[in-house]
């Protein structure tokens, strides 16, 4: 019998039936079309700022986003690399054909998981209990849990200009049912909507008058496991252009033909507000005289370039004025139109902190669905649905990040917390510390919880072993080692405009200035570590300071953490607090004091009254 039962096969489907499968549960993944397996319908890039430091969380679970990246991209970047190291993230230009291609032959090597081309518009549900699936053609299948990965596919609608097409990104046949039968059985439903630019073919685009961005000079890597899978000189450049100000003029004197600026009157969706269409960037930076586009490739296999920024929901007729208003692209030959979606999503505060719903006991969502956007983001929570779900099947606690540990803790507990208003998409900001959620250091805070789960091997575990231990050695030779000021050393400082120190220091007390990196004092003795140990202790040095504070803060945090409300709490019987405090505790449902601080429309003295309350009903100290 099947156990666990992914529906759909997007970056969220494919993480969650990889992890269920690798845990030895049986797995079925049910997707409309097996060809569009981890798809990528928009940029097919993989990371991005704070996106990447989610990829290389998923990676050091266990996940596979991260492997599959490096084996398949075009190019590698580290952004931010000037910038302290909190906001530092990987980004990879993948390939649209190579990325899927890995992924499903990754998939298919799984002994515990099958793939089944269909349907799923319905579920099997007795006593607020899931039990199954039911595909269109009729066919039910049982299983013990489902996890719904939909994606954008509920009641999609294409729309350009004044039409709407009801279909999925390729103009596969949507899910026209399940999101009505989710309402029947008592989910909040919400519409959203998303948008992709046009493809153009490389060879009409002059790029002589746009600036190229190559791939980092440098190996670089998602995965903690795997060495470089590719050469820096065989990586494909990206290009940079700007709009113009007949771009803008063009956009604002056919605002009414886009389908979001009045073309079509019943659009109810709402877009991303960290991924506007460039109608938006137009309107509501109407003071910028330009606005940057990025031409990236999409694959080694075929010519498109794709012209990420320039997201539109216009006629093709305009279109074509307003690709051509861009420089080097007079000639431009497009290949396809860019067009918006709009979907169906559940709201949510419907969701458990593990991402089982709190409607329907084995139903798990995880991805689009959920109201993010993003590959990024749907893969991290399909593998935290996928690890939870193997947890409640093996009648263990679930695993939930918190927001000191993860990227992943902090996405999961703003869905469930605040909710969404528009399309969720994780940004540095969100997390309040970042400093201790770095690239850099995703083993080091995640490995073992992914050991412990059962998705990371020994191997693995042993060389995260071997990787603290030479930290806390290199630490301690820092310590010892120690540079004598001399003539010589004197005038390194003074060549580099570096203070020169007046006394003996430690390796340990020089990494603490701001200027001074363990490359500069190599100049003097090298360093008997590796590079990422170098790395590590370096930061810790130079910016220990702040994470000690993050750590005394997060500190804090856990102290209210281990404050839980019990499930069965009757808000209406908590005297005082205002109403719109008291509907939003209704609506979330908190499990602990801290999560209900961080409710919008739930104040301090809500809180305090509360805190009053559980002490006297259920014993529980403030």
């Amino acid at each position: 019998m099947v156990e666990i039962i992914v529906v759909g096969g997007g970056h969220a489907g494919c993480e969650a039936a990889y992890s269920c499968a690798k845990k030895g549960h049986k797995t079925l993944l049910i997707t409309s079309n097996i060809n569009n397996i981890a798809d990528m319908p928009c940029n097919p890039h993989i990371g991005g700022s704070a996106k990447g430091i989610v990829v290389r969380e998923i990676d050091a679970l266990g996940g596979i986003m991260g492997k599959i990246a490096d084996k398949t991209h075009l190019q590698i970047k580290m952004l931010n690399s000037a910038k302290g190291p909190a906001v530092q993230s990987l980004r990879a230009q993948g390939d649209k054909i190579a990325y899927p291609r890995e992924m499903l032959n990754t998939l298919k090597s799984l002994e515990n998981l099958e793939i089944k081309e269909g349907m799923v518009e319905d579920l099997i549900v007795e006593d607020h209990k899931v039990h199954g699936v039911i595909l269109e053609n009729g066919e039910k299948i049982k299983s013990t849990i489902v996890i719904l990965t939909t994606g954008t596919y509920l009641k999609a609608d294409i729309l350009v200009g004044n039409t709407r097409t009801r279909q999925g990104p390729h103009g596969e046949k949507p899910s026209n049912h399940l999101s009505d039968k989710l309402r029947e059985y008592g989910f909040e439903i919400k519409r959203l909507k998303t948008g992709t630019p046009q493809r153009i073919d490389r060879k009409t685009i002059d790029f002589s008058k746009t600036k190229e961005e190559p791939g980092d000079n440098k190996y670089l890597t998602f995965s903690f496991d795997l060495e470089p899978q590719y050469k820096i000189e065989d990586q494909i450049p990206c290009h940079l252009t700007y709009t113009t100000k007949e771009t803008h003029r063009i956009i604002r004197e056919n605002l009414n033909k886009s389908s979001m600026y009045g073309a079509l009157d019943d659009i109810e969706g709402i877009g991303p507000r960290y991924c506007p269409s460039i109608e938006d960037k137009v309107v509501r930076f109407h003071d910028k005289e330009r606005h940057q586009l990025f031409i990236e490739p999409e694959s080694r296999y075929y010519d498109d370039m794709y012209l990420q920024g320039f997201s539109t929901s216009m006629p093709p007729e305009i279109q074509e004025q307003m690709v051509h208003s861009l420089p080097g692209f007079e000639n431009a030959k497009i290949l396809k139109y860019g067009y918006a979606i709009e979907y169906d999503a559940i709201y949510p505060t419907q969701l458990k902190a593990s991402l089982e719903t709190k409607i329907i006991e084995n139903l798990f969502t995880a991805g689009q669905i959920n109201g993010t956007s993003g590959y990024e983001e749907a893969a991290c929570q399909g593998l935290m649905a996928g690890i939870n779900a193997s947890l409640k099947l093996e009648e263990k606690e679930p695993l939930v990040l918190k927001r000191n540990e993860a990227y992943i803790g902090v996405l999961i507990d703003d869905l469930i917390t605040k909710g969404i208003r528009d399309p969720y998409r994780l940004l540095t900001s969100r997390a309040e510390f970042r400093l201790l959620l770095r690239s850099d250091n995703a083993d080091l805070r995640l490995r073992r919880f992914g050991y412990e789960v059962g998705l990371i091997d020994q191997d693995q575990i042993e060389r995260l072993n071997k990787k603290e231990e030479d930290i806390k050695t290199c630490l301690e030779w820092c310590r010892e080692q120690k540079l004598k000021i001399t003539k010589e050393i004197e005038k390194i400082f003074k060549e580099n405009q570096y203070t020169i120190p007046n006394a003996t220091l430690s390796f340990e007390q020089l990494l603490g200035r701001p200027e001074i990196t363990v490359s500069f004092l190599e100049q003097f003795q090298e360093f008997p570590y590796e590079d990422e140990i170098k790395e590590q202790v370096e930061i810790y040095l130079k910016y220990r300071g702040y994470i000690e504070k993050s750590y005394k803060e997060a500190e804090k945090m856990l102290k209210l953490e281990k404050k839980q409300i019990p499930e069965d709490i009757d808000y209406d019987k908590v005297n005082n607090i205002a109403s719109e405090a008291r509907q939003k505790l209704k609506e979330v449902r908190p499990s602990t004091i801290a999560q209900a601080i961080r409710i919008s429309g739930v104040n301090p003295s809500d809180i305090s009254i509360l805190s009053v309350y559980l002490k006297k009903e259920y014993g529980k100290d403030e």
